[in-house]
């Protein structure tokens, strides 16, 4: 890329002395190591040479918790009734259909789609390591390799957060489909891990699947790895009443204690769904500095239940975002349905404000995932951001200087014009320009699974 790109913003979301606010004419200028060089508001009309971005420029999206594979669901799932747990047949059936090289085309597919939203960063939660019966790859890797690879391809940044899973339950050792989760034990996921390196776009954590999934003598392992590369740990907790009672039983406290007594809370960390906490367990999270990762539209889709993220946040825990199975991908949508969803349950409105939701989506979602230099317009910081539309049919009718409000409670995915990430093009004009039909795209990954 030329040595610096410039780009104009009609208006851009930009971080102030007290609070985020909408800012006209901003020059943001991108320097060929891929970061903001500076930050210009009330620039002027467009200059020469500038590339114009119309609408409301924001920070790129973070999509903090993502399962690529379950795309392949989406719309496949909401025929009859059941529970999460019926649901999960019905995901190990589409995991059992995948390689290295199917998942490469499906997750490139997903992640351009992410890319068409708004989403310059995904966090993989990935356990889908080995082949049917758990028989390794020569490359044991290889299946994290095609993520890495996809979101390449994609244009986005991608922090693999590679997942330890090793049983069925407590005590119980996998079932069929998840032989292709496990590497045996804490040790061996270890050794298979340490092989994975960063790269230019491209970051490695880890995650414990839930405490059902590894024995609590082994989540030390884990954290002990994490905490030695001080990468990113990410876990799924407490998204089911069913795992609640069933730690209950096993070891006579909850998923957070057990998390807290063996290391797994603390700043890198994030709690995926935190769904049903009781008092202590909040206290336990925010005290710890864990971040929570809600995924409002997976919770809603799958029967979940609504998160105290509203009491997390006040208590102290930083709020992330994530689109988990894909029930649909907008970061907008996810960011609204944590302020929606407090309303049905409190019958009261005002619980967040559009710029706290916007940090949660961009800032606080990059810092979980390890790009603690992302999600935000300032110098120094990686050149990734989105532009809306403010003239759709969404998003028609309030003045710019409402752009925060606007882009959280009326804009979808479709109303993304640009995607920039390092300074390059990846969406212009709607049209991502690496994967020009993504929905054609999505059609052949997902029908080769059939």
């Amino acid at each position: 890329m030329p040595a610096v790109v410039t780009y104009w913003a009609e208006h851009a979301w930009l971080p102030g002395a007290d609070a985020p606010a909408v800012a006209p004419e901003v020059l943001i200028e991108a320097g060929p190591d891929g970061r903001i060089t500076a930050v210009t508001p009330r620039s002027g009309p467009c200059p020469a040479g500038a590339v114009r971005l119309a609408g409301l420029t924001l920070p790129g999206q973070a999509n903090a918790h993502s399962h690529a594979f379950h795309r392949a669901l989406r719309g496949a799932v909401q025929v009859g009734s059941g529970t999460f747990w019926t649901w999960r047949d019905t995901m190990y059936q589409v995991a059992a259909a995948l390689d290295p090289d199917r998942y490469l085309a499906l997750a490139t597919a997903v992640y351009a789609e992410m890319a068409l939203a708004g989403i310059t960063a995904v966090g993989e939660f990935h356990y889908l390591h080995h082949a049917p019966g758990g028989v390794r790859y020569a490359d044991p890797n290889a299946m994290g390799a095609a993520l890495v690879e996809a979101a390449a391809r994609a244009g986005i940044r991608i922090t693999l957060l590679d997942t330890c899973y090793l049983s069925a339950g407590f005590g119980a050792a996998p079932t069929e489909p998840q032989l292709r989760f496990s590497d045996g034990d804490a040790d061996a996921w270890a050794a298979r891990a340490d092989a994975l390196k960063d790269t230019g776009h491209a970051r490695i954590g880890a995650a414990v699947h839930s405490v059902r999934a590894v024995p609590a003598e082994q989540l030390d392992t884990v954290a002990h790895w994490a905490a030695v590369r001080r990468a990113p740990l990410h876990v799924h907790l407490s998204e089911q009443t069913a795992e609640n009672e069933a730690c209950l039983a096993a070891h006579g406290v909850t998923p957070t204690r057990l998390l807290a007594d063996h290391g797994v809370l603390g700043p890198r960390t994030s709690a995926v769904h935190a769904t049903h906490l009781t008092e202590e367990d909040q206290r336990l999270l925010a005290g710890s500095g864990t971040t929570v990762c809600m995924c409002p539209t997976t919770e809603r889709d799958l029967a979940d239940g609504i998160g105290p993220a509203r009491r997390l946040a006040s208590l102290g825990s930083p709020i992330s975002l994530g689109s988990d199975s894909h029930a649909v991908i907008d970061p907008f949508e996810e960011a609204r349905a944590l302020e929606l969803d407090e309303r049905l349950r409190t019958r009261t409105r005002g619980h967040w404000t559009a710029a706290e939701l916007l940090r949660a989506g961009t800032e606080d979602g990059h810092a979980s995932l390890g790009w603690p230099e992302a999600g935000r317009l300032a110098a120094g910081a990686l050149a990734d951001f989105c532009t809306i539309a403010l003239d759709s049919v969404r998003t028609a009718g309030p003045g710019p200087e409402l752009g925060a409000e606007t882009a959280v409670f009326a804009a979808s995915a479709a109303d993304v014009r640009h995607l920039v990430v390092g300074g390059r093009h990846v969406v212009a004009d709607g049209v991502h320009l690496g994967v020009p039909d993504v929905g054609r795209a999505l059609v052949e990954a997902i029908s080769a699974l059939r």
